[in-house]
């Protein structure tokens, strides 16, 4: 009981910092809109709210500047900029507030069936990693989706701009007829034009939500005709070839890669299958693992192994090009 009271008090104090620091990440959200607005209309005067949000730098607490500091850790960053690119409407405070909770229940739960606090945090460590494998599946085919789309993307703006169109029509025009992430991620960059933002600068910031390097020759070839002044159709006509021989070269890899895949999952899943047959046909063999205190050491061990081989195997096989 002592320790699961330690544990529901470090919850509750982790989750108000977080609160807090989510409010403090509000009121700087607010700020950066209120500049935005001044650069697009050319406003010299502050709304009248900017009194009420102002901040005195000699008011502030110790627990603010201690707030602001964990904030710009680059964990958290990172954590911010793959829910953006999962295309999610949530902040990194209540991804980690989620996450907080599902380690805490876990490891009350697993302490309760167990008896052994360290393996309980152990495994509601691991459960508690469980939101961010989401957030980077989802993110992961979200960007897998918006380079499926990019070649065919690329023909139509080069189809527009051999008609005579310009390049910001040329996007309009691909926004209407495609749809999310691609259709949705390109409306933003219209919006930010025509709020005044250069175009480069809104490809730019495209880049931090969707980091494909597919798009990234596609930004750098507007920055080089903006620049130089060169035949924007055919260079976008060249990265289309382009962008469909990487992708057809990395489904042969996959291609290639999938036995060997599917057996390091086979393998890492195997001893679970195994264990839960014998655990339903013979119970009497199993008995020992989970009643006997040296079976349940064994036990864990496997687990923790096994868990090892999974990740390792994995790595192994995993490709980069």
């Amino acid at each position: 009981m002592p320790e699961l009271l330690a544990t529901a008090i470090f919850a509750l104090v982790l989750g108000v910092l977080l609160v807090l620091l989510n409010s403090r990440r509000l009121e700087e959200g607010r700020a950066r809109a209120r500049a935005m607005l001044k650069l697009a209309i050319g406003a010299e005067m502050a709304p009248p709210e900017e009194k009420i949000l102002k901040v005195d730098p000699h008011r502030r607490d110790e627990s603010r500047l201690v707030l602001t500091q964990v904030y710009r850790l680059k964990l958290l960053r990172r954590f911010q900029e793959m829910i953006w690119q999962a295309g999610m409407n949530l902040h990194v405070s209540q991804l980690l507030l989620f996450a907080l909770g599902i380690l805490a229940a876990a490891t009350i739960v697993m302490n309760a069936i167990w008896h052994d606090l360290m393996f309980a945090l152990a495994v509601g460590a691991s459960l508690g990693t469980l939101p961010v494998v989401y957030i980077r599946w989802r993110r992961k085919r979200r960007l897998r989706a918006f380079a499926q789309q990019l070649p065919f993307a690329l023909d139509l703006i080069k189809s527009s701009l051999e008609a005579g169109h310009s390049l910001s029509r040329g996007l309009q025009v691909m926004v209407q007829e495609f749809s999310d992430p691609l259709g949705g991620e390109f409306r933003s960059v219209l919006e930010q034009t025509q709020l005044g933002k250069p175009l480069p600068e809104a490809l730019d910031e495209l880049l931090l939500r969707v980091p494909e390097d597919d798009l990234r020759l596609l930004v750098v070839a507007v920055k080089v005709q903006s620049e130089v002044g060169s035949s924007l159709a055919q260079i976008v006509g060249r990265l289309s070839e382009i962008v469909r021989t990487r992708q057809r070269l990395q489904a042969q890899i996959r291609a290639m890669t999938a036995q060997s895949r599917m057996s390091g999952m086979i393998v890492g899943l195997l001893p679970l299958f195994v264990l839960g047959a014998f655990s339903l046909i013979q119970p009497s063999y199993t008995h020992l693992l989970f009643y006997d205190p040296i079976g349940v050491k064994v036990l864990k061990a496997a687990m923790v192994c096994d868990f090892l081989a999974f990740m390792t195997i994995r790595r192994i096989l995993r490709i980069d090009f």
